[in-house]
């Protein structure tokens, strides 16, 4: 078969001057139709592209035709490929030089009036669009970023092979283990009563490939969360997932480093450099407020905590007292921002829970005006405008309270803040590795250690057992971060029963709901377990990035809206009393 069947000889998107006086066939979606007094032309789009389509009233009965062709109609095409006339040539066009003549064009089938235009930049509400998806796709930017996904896998495959990568899939359908995010839950009719979980992961079954001795898979693997969904966020996703035997974390960043840098330069046409930077889970917190930093700008995090250790500003003082901290952020010419503005940022801090952000402009004679100097001493106004490095006419802002809390809220607005001001650049490519994370962060809410990544993770001391201080262990892991956006999660994993036992009794899972969860699980592990690790890269974040789109939805097929709806197919829906007798369940009122 060739790349287009035998119906077509060629893409409307291929042809070019080096076609000119052949015979082609094409066929195809009409993206326009003008008729110039008994002239037809006619723009034919395939996935290749788009080439005009010229049908002369003379000598063919093309035109008698044409004239019967509305937009998005299905035709097929016979015609010479003609250089346009000079000054008629379309340098938009790929085939912008060229153009068929048709002799005989026929209509594959009608279509109705598209409820929006088929052209990129139209201004048409989501809904709208997602609810008539298929047209949706029709439109040049969006099937190339299709396309671009479908090149991306195809890399991804490459590279895994070349290095013994084996593809396996995993079950979809799978007992819930209820850590993390909420599962997707699917009843069972031979079992009444009890119910499959689909998928967050395939991380337990990708590890007990590694105890079954297969020591190389990996899958382009469909995971489902069933949690509140952002731009980034869809309730079933594609990650790339890896997992392999007898290897080092060094093994993990070379081999992800290949990865990206062979679709940088398959897909994107551009080299990358590699190896990616490092930085460790404690610096990133310290100088950036997150754990996927955007390090294309500055406006670094500044601790002045030590420096206001004697400070009378009643704000400053109140979190120094608690053990908490001080910490500013400088925004470059931040000083030509207006009142308003500055209020602004500071809704901006209280609508993420905090209780203000405080702010000064540094003076010509070094000096800072604002609401909180006649409470700062002379050598306090110094030391923070040099621990600064501000600059006359900078703006700094400054956030108080509980450390952790208020790196994440200057990490907020400073990336907010670096967007705003237009210091974020769009041509560059910032990979970063953050490695050395915690293995356990404690959760206020509940009163109980909870695991940063996930209970599997292999801790940097081995024979840990983490009951005195398990705030200060680490795990073998290492996050991917590209320009602030986390692409994947990996480590190495337990391997040894005993110091998995250790992990579940630090986050309060006794021996008997470890059995009842991952009985399955365990019982593999005490076959054999080689050491292991692995990773898992989100392709839809991945692909949005690489082609410059907005949101995931945007690299997705068929994707759901923010609210998990899909208009198009009017899922999720109600289903019909007899299914659910069938399955031995019934529904509860909805209160509204």
């Amino acid at each position: 078969m060739t790349p287009y069947g035998t119906m077509r000889t060629h893409g409307a998107g291929t042809l070019r001057a080096t076609h000119t006086d052949e015979t082609v066939t094409l066929a195809g979606w009409v993206a326009k139709r003008r008729d110039h007094g008994g002239v037809v032309f006619l723009d034919l789009r395939d996935r290749s592209g788009t080439c005009q389509v010229v049908a002369n009233p003379e000598g063919n009965d093309a035109v008698a035709a044409a004239h019967d062709v509305r937009s998005e109609y299905v035709i097929k095409v016979t015609g010479t490929v003609r250089m346009r006339p000079v000054g008629m040539r379309n340098d938009q066009l790929d085939t912008g030089d060229i153009e068929v003549e048709a002799q005989h064009l026929e209509i594959l089938s009608a279509a109705q009036t598209p409820p929006f235009l088929v052209e990129d930049g139209i201004d048409t509400d989501e809904t709208i669009r997602l609810k008539h998806r298929y047209v949706d796709l029709r439109r040049p930017e969006l099937a190339k970023r299709i396309q671009t996904r479908a090149k991306v896998t195809s890399v991804m495959r490459q590279v895994l092979e070349a290095n013994g990568f084996l593809d396996i899939e995993t079950p979809m359908l799978a007992r819930s283990t209820p850590e993390g995010a909420r599962d997707f839950l699917v009843p069972s009719r031979l079992q009444p009563g009890e119910f499959y979980a689909l998928p967050q992961s395939p991380q337990l079954f990708k590890q007990l490939l590694m105890v079954a001795g297969l020591e190389r898979y990996y899958q382009i693997a469909r995971c489902f969360r069933d949690e509140d969904l952002r731009a980034d966020r869809q309730p079933e996703f594609s990650q790339l997932d890896i997992e392999a035997s007898f290897i080092s974390d060094e093994d993990m960043y070379a081999l992800n480093e290949e990865i990206m840098a062979a679709l940088w330069r398959e897909v994107l046409g551009q080299e990358l450099s590699t190896p990616f930077p490092r930085m460790t889970y404690a610096e990133s917190m310290r100088r950036f407020g997150t754990d996927k930093p955007d390090v294309r700008f500055g406006m670094e995090l500044v601790d002045l905590t030590e420096r206001l250790a004697g400070t009378e500003v009643g704000v400053f003082r109140g979190a120094i007292d608690a053990g908490g901290s001080v910490i500013a952020i400088c925004a470059p010419d931040g000083g030509t921002m207006t009142r308003k503005q500055f209020d602004g940022w500071v809704d901006f801090a209280k609508a993420r829970g905090a209780k203000g952000l405080a702010w000064g402009v540094v003076e010509t004679n070094g000096s800072l005006r604002s609401p909180l100097s006649k409470f700062m001493s002379p050598d306090e106004i110094v030391a923070i405008v040099e621990a600064c490095a501000a600059k006359p006419g900078d703006a700094i802002f400054f956030g108080a309270g509980e450390t952790t809390v208020t790196q994440a809220l200057m990490g907020a607005v400073r990336n907010a803040m670096g967007a705003e001001l237009g210091l974020i650049p769009d041509d560059q490519w910032a990979f970063l590795w953050i490695t050395d994370w915690p293995l356990f962060e404690w959760n206020a809410d509940d009163n109980r250690w909870e695991a940063l990544h996930h209970p599997f993770t292999r801790p940097v001391e081995p024979g840990a057992t983490f009951a005195e201080h398990p705030g200060e262990a680490l795990g073998i892991c290492y996050d991917l971060v590209l320009n602030g956006v986390e692409l994947g999660s990996g480590s190495l994993r337990i391997h040894d029963a005993q110091q998995q036992e250790a992990v579940f009794t630090t986050l309060g899972i006794s021996p008997e709901v470890a059995q009842e969860r991952f009985d399955f699980f365990l019982r593999g592990l005490s076959y054999g377990t080689p050491p292991h690790g692995g990773i898992g890269l989100g392709l839809d974040r991945l692909v949005m990035l690489m082609v410059g789109a907005s949101s995931i939805r945007d690299v997705i097929a068929f994707p759901k809206t923010k609210s998990g709806d899909d208009p198009m197919s009017s899922a999720p829906s109600p289903v019909d009393h007899a299914q659910l007798t069938d399955l031995g369940l019934r529904t509860l009122p909805q209160t509204k």
